[in-house]
């Protein structure tokens, strides 16, 4: 019989999971699992119990905010013997669920782990962290970690919002040297994201359409400093109509990328607190998760991806989608 060890954070989402528990596990041994139930106790435990099980798992799912599956995601990176993931997401946002069409509905996500195809997902490297979806700086990003967890429960991803529109007239900018692929931008920054998602913050389509998932480059969005309220009008809007390309806001895609800065920077990874830096190397580990999602999923992924790698030959060239196909920063 195969072997799952299932970490869930039995506080995510008000504790959406604890009602249908008994549910998810039943989907479990019916697909087939010997199941290891471990609900998570405090900050950082789902990392721990990645990173020192002795085990022979066949599979690692876990349930709870996109910050429980970056804990184990991040665990599993640093494993010598890696797993497929499965996730149940039971949080407030969810984003790196909601890219890949993983059901918010529990049960049927609890199928997708259990009685899914593992997909290659990238992964990135922060330094010596690691991350899921989103590395960002600036604006916005403390508030998912400075938002109380009752509010964050009760208001969803409108509780970003309302915490973060009370900083709009505090901007923090940051003087920062970016390198990449042998360019360098050197500019104040009031933002800036490193993603390898459709969804952030539980909007589409900010980064953009064109997303691939498996490609080993991440789609880079860096919103310069506004100097009068005219320019910080202009970003808004921007943002409001989804079209982050203007005189505003530095986007490109790659493999890696250099941060440096006078200061430290406060950075989150995947909502949570990354920590504070004046140097940031980001790297792209291609194909390194599996990852359990839809069969169909899957083949639409795929597809998807031939879409796109066909729209970046037309527009930028057969070298850079080459590069892409390799791996290459």
């Amino acid at each position: 019989m195969k072997k799952m060890l299932f970490i869930y954070n039995p506080n995510a989402g008000t504790g959406l999971l604890k009602p249908k528990l008994a549910d998810v596990l039943d989907i479990f041994v019916k697909g087939g699992y010997e199941v290891t139930v471990y609900p998570t106790q405090c900050y950082h435990d789902a990392l721990a119990k990645t990173l020192t099980y002795k085990e022979e798992y066949d599979i690692v799912v876990c349930s709870g905010g996109d910050g429980t599956l970056d804990e184990v995601v991040t665990g599993m990176s640093r494993r010598i013997k890696k797993v497929p993931i499965g996730y149940i997401p039971a949080g407030t946002t969810n984003d790196f669920a909601h890219s890949l069409h993983i059901s918010r509905n529990i049960l049927e996500a609890a199928d997708i782990a259990a009685n899914g195809v593992p997909f290659p997902c990238d992964v990135g490297k922060f330094n010596r962290d690691y991350f899921v979806y989103i590395a960002a700086f600036g604006l916005f990003t403390d508030v998912s970690y400075e938002t109380k967890q009752s509010m964050k429960n009760v208001l969803g991803h409108l509780a970003y919002i309302l915490e973060g529109s009370k900083q709009i007239f505090n901007i923090p900018s940051y003087h920062i040297r970016v390198t990449y692929d042998g360019e360098e931008i050197e500019e104040d920054f009031m933002f800036g994201m490193v993603t390898n998602s459709r969804s952030v913050g539980g909007f589409k389509g900010i980064i953009g359409k064109d997303v691939i998932f498996d490609d080993g480059v991440f789609e880079v969005t860096l919103i310069k400093t506004p100097k009068n309220p005219i320019e910080l009008n202009e970003i808004i809007a921007s943002l409001v109509i989804k079209q982050m390309d203007s005189k505003h806001v530095y986007s490109f895609r790659t493999g890696e990328v250099h941060f440096e800065s006078m200061e430290e920077i406060s950075w989150t990874l995947d909502g949570e607190f990354g920590g504070e830096h004046d140097e940031v190397m980001i790297s792209n580990q291609k194909q390194a998760l599996q990852i359990m999602v839809k069969e169909t999923i899957k083949e639409h992924l795929e597809e998807t991806r031939g879409e796109i790698l066909e729209k970046i030959r037309e527009e930028e060239g057969e070298e850079v989608v080459e590069k892409i196909i390799a791996g290459e920063p």
